[in-house]
């Protein structure tokens, strides 16, 4: 079975079109002038403000011309990530997507799902000839993975909408009207480098196999995250032997929990034999500690290649100081709601290279000041080994607002559709209603979505039978938009 011929139709197919557009954050050209030419060919109004999001905009459907004006919003931007084994092109390659079940995937990348079905969505809505809809005014967002740029840059003055409809929740029993807050931590050092000292060898150490995924979703899972398992093993394997860094390099992307890491070290020879005694000691330890979280770990190691240069022993010390003392995961959890994860904070990038040490992490918080509180923590942790840090793409938390409009009647229609009560919570995620509220003073927001799992990681996938049923939601809920 293909994708293509999954239900709702029009929105598999649109989802398929979109995922044949490379759209890597950052580099959005192709699909915006994608999203541009689907509107023009609707001959619907279609825009483009000055950071590049795309607006469309379709008049209200037979009798309901008079309803509140709703803007439909997803992002265009997915996360591109691919296992280390993959070959795969993201700059040239459209995304190759597999049914298997009740669930759609794709073949060792990231799936795009996140935002790709809600924007799918909305493409299927301006195409129909038949849904029942308000006048709508359609929101495609550029560099939401990395920044929130299209968020943060959009004019507010080109909407009239008074409800906005964020598609980018993934749990279909869910209303989320709140989010945390972020802001990124970068970090530089130049190291000093010295001539491989006599009668040393070299071993490359590999971690691969954890499950990785969404750094806001995630973080309170207890998975893995591989750039402070390789400073736990080299901290360890450092206090037995002079070991040496030749090069280090872990994670990727600064929104996901890194899933692989590897390094090159250097240890006199004369010590090999104990060094790759520890090593399989450590291994054993972080297999017996993750045995229920992480069940498809792999840790090895193997000599390679000698290098002609590696860090000094005192710089390798101050490397493994710092990763192994700076915070990882949950920070605080909300004491006002059960369950959400107030603060925290991924290392998501490392980086040993050419004498340059780097490293990228995120902090979340529904709370500014414990924000502030998590940024001051990771700065302090690098800046007091001598490292240059810089703290940007800070956005704001979306604050909950229990007395919303938009949320009472969503509540209802849930309820009559499936006999139960949706959760109405907050997430850790960043979404990007927070800093459209700034645009958009006015505008009652709530944010909904299918099952994605496993997002901003390989292992991406999104539940064929939940599209169905968050399909059959949204369309009940633009029926039941009330008149201005």
């Amino acid at each position: 079975m293909s994708v293509r011929s999954l239900a709702p139709n029009s929105l598999w197919n649109h989802f398929a079109d979109l995922n044949a557009v490379p759209r890597p954050s950052k580099k959005e050209e192709r699909v915006i002038e994608f999203m541009m030419n689907f509107g023009k060919e609707l001959g619907l109004e279609t825009t483009k403000d000055s950071i590049g999001n795309v607006i469309i905009k379709k008049p209200g459907s037979l009798g309901m011309e008079d309803k509140k004006t709703v803007i439909l919003q997803s992002h265009l931007d997915m996360v591109h990530q691919k296992n280390g084994d993959t070959t795969f092109d993201f700059d040239r390659q459209g995304i190759s997507m597999r049914v298997n079940g009740d669930w759609v995937d794709a073949d060792g990348t990231t799936l795009g799902a996140d935002n790709g079905i809600g924007v799918a969505t909305i493409m299927a809505t301006l195409s129909s000839k038949d849904i029942v809809h308000p006048p709508l005014e359609a929101l495609f967002t550029i560099d939401e993975e990395t920044g929130m740029t299209g968020a943060k840059e959009m004019d507010g003055s080109l909407f009239s909408g008074e409800i906005l409809l964020n598609l980018d929740t993934e749990d279909d029993d869910e209303l989320s009207i709140g989010c945390a807050g972020g802001i990124d931590t970068n970090t530089s050092y130049t190291c000093q480098s010295i001539a491989t000292p006599d009668n040393y060898s070299f071993i490359q150490i590999n971690i691969k196999g954890l499950l990785g995924g969404h750094s806001g979703m995630d973080i309170d899972s207890g998975r893995g995250n591989a750039n402070k398992w390789m400073a736990r093993i080299l901290w360890n394997i450092s206090k037995k032997s002079n070991l040496l860094i030749g090069s280090l390099d872990g994670g990727g992307l600064r929104n996901a929990i890194p899933r692989e890491a590897k390094s090159i070290i250097a240890v006199p020879s004369a010590e090999l034999k104990n060094v790759q005694t520890e090593l399989e000691e450590q291994a054993k330890v972080l297999h017996g500690e993750y045995k229920s979280i992480e069940p498809n770990i792999q840790i090895t190691f193997s000599a390679t290649e000698s290098m002609l240069e590696v860090i000094s022993e005192k710089d390798t010390n101050k490397i493994l100081n710092t990763l192994c003392c700076v915070h990882n995961g949950v920070f605080r959890m909300s004491p006002d709601i059960a369950g959400l994860v107030e603060t925290s904070s991924s290392l998501a990038r490392v980086l040993v290279e050419n004498k340059e040490f780097t490293t990228q992490s995120l902090q979340r918080s529904s709370v500014e000041s414990t924000k502030d509180e998590i940024a001051m923590t990771i700065r302090c942790s690098f800046e007091s080994m001598g490292w240059n840090v810089t703290q940007t793409g800070d956005y704001p938390w979306w604050q909950t607002n229990p007395n919303s409009d938009i949320l009472t009647i969503m509540e209802q229609l849930y309820k009559d559709l499936y006999n139960e009560n949706p959760q109405v919570k907050a997430c850790h995620a960043g979404l990007e209603c927070g800093i459209l509220g700034t645009h958009l003073p006015n505008a009652d927001m709530i944010s909904f979505g299918p099952n994605i799992r496993a997002a901003h990681s390989p292992d991406e996938k999104v539940q064929i039978s939940s599209v169905q049923k968050f399909w059959n939601f949204y369309l009940e809920t633009l029926k039941a938009i009330p008149s201005k």
